[in-house]
């Protein structure tokens, strides 16, 4: 069975901003050495699906770059993990939706031919055996396969659900953040949300493409118009993600998922990593997380520096001063006296002397002077032109001049 992967990394990501204003969402960093694409990727790879397009379009430049120069399979043996941009082949109009994208890279599914086409988001945190997601869709003789993850019911109108037929595979509708859904037949009090990853048979991807291009009322979006449309045909099943099964991965662990898509939940997927028992493991080696290691010598604590539940990165330098429950980005310095408490620092960050930085989130190229506080007094971060979110977590954009 011949599979084609392919990865929606167009997004705007507005709700990320300042992260995002200088890149596309699935390029804003993570954890120190990762990029959010990576997360996708390294699933399908782990996966053993090896032929993979990236779709990019909004602010591509470092997405295409780090895709490029990490992501590069063995052209012998016809593998590839390659950035698709925006190229107008089907009109003078670039991507309009997710569903659009592939759409005006149809040429893609032409030339390799496959059996199915797995599509999979690209700004999400988890790990995911996209192979039994596979099996599981060519078992179901479904049209399209759309994984979905199991939340309390209670929470149900934060999300897109899946209502399920009596058999729990069969999708009978999508419920758009619904007020009172039913729950599931075998948990009356969770609901299944989409994870907006997909498996599609081929043919029937195609044709749901060619009709929503036609549609002058679609938004083109595939969760939205594309598996909506199949729904209805009965053509549709879920793939609960309850049930996947990834090597290495503990109890604690196993289920993980996190949409990062604000500056909320980005800061707590980091918090999430941190601890001795962390609630999603980064150092599971029999299902690891692909990226470009930096050319940077180990991380450095000097002069009494206390680090306690944090991820170093490498280049980075910790000098007589405190870190807690913070990840720190590669070539970063925290100068002596200065604390870091639940915050994420990116690469290049200077923390001057006696600086106290907490839930803060602090991009690359920022340069903190002696002295400043940022995550103490609300008001002044905003007067100082930081962005706070609901949350209160204070982010500070690539390059800001403090």
């Amino acid at each position: 069975m011949k599979v084609l992967s392919i990865v929606l990394a167009g997004g705007e990501g507005k709700r990320l901003m300042p992260l995002t204003e200088d890149r596309a969402k699935p390029a804003v960093p993570f954890a120190g050495s990762f990029r959010l694409i990576d997360f996708a990727l390294s699933n399908l790879i782990n996966s053993g699906f090896l032929k993979c397009a990236v779709l990019t379009q909004y602010k591509s430049h470092s997405l295409d770059r780090h895709i490029s120069l990490t992501w590069r399979m063995s052209s012998m043996l016809g593998n590839y993990v390659t950035p698709v941009p925006a190229q107008q082949r089907r009109g003078k109009q670039w991507y309009m939706g997710s569903a659009d994208a592939i759409y005006q890279s149809m040429n893609l599914i032409v030339d390799e031919r496959p059996d199915v086409i797995v599509v999979f988001g690209a700004d999400h945190v988890y790990r995911m055996n996209a192979r039994e997601m596979v099996d599981a869709h060519v078992a179901s003789g479904a049209g399209v396969t759309v994984a979905g993850i199991r939340v309390p019911r209670a929470q149900a109108d934060q999300f897109g659900v899946i209502k399920v037929g009596a058999d729990g595979v069969a999708i009978d509708e999508f419920l758009e953040k619904p007020a009172d859904p039913p729950g599931l037949p075998d948990s009356p009090d969770e609901v299944l949300a989409s994870m907006g990853n997909y498996v599609f048979s081929t043919e029937v991807l195609i044709e749901a493409l060619e009709a929503d291009a036609a549609d002058p009322a679609s938004k083109h979006d595939m969760g939205g118009d594309i598996v909506p449309a199949l729904v209805r045909r009965k053509r549709a099943a879920v793939y609960d993600f309850k049930h996947n099964s990834v090597p290495g991965t503990s109890e604690r662990d196993r289920g993980y998922w996190r949409d990062v898509g604000t500056i909320d939940s980005y800061h707590e997927a980091h918090l999430d990593l941190v601890s001795a028992e962390p609630v999603f493991n980064l150092y599971n080696a029999e299902w690891p997380i692909y990226s470009l290691p930096a050319q940077l010598p180990g991380a450095k604590f000097v002069h009494g520096a206390t680090v306690r539940d944090s991820i170093v990165s490498a280049g980075s330098i910790i000098s007589g001063a405190s870190t807690e429950s913070s990840v720190i980005g590669t070539n970063s310095r925290v100068e002596e006296g200065a604390t870091v408490q639940r915050s994420v620092l990116m690469d290049n960050v200077l923390i001057g002397k006696g600086a106290i930085i907490r839930n803060a989130i602090i991009d690359k190229n920022v340069t903190v002077p002696p002295g400043t506080l940022i995550g103490i007094d609300r008001d002044e971060d905003l007067r100082r032109g930081f962005s706070v979110s609901p949350g209160g977590v204070v982010a500070i954009g690539k390059g800001h001049v403090l």
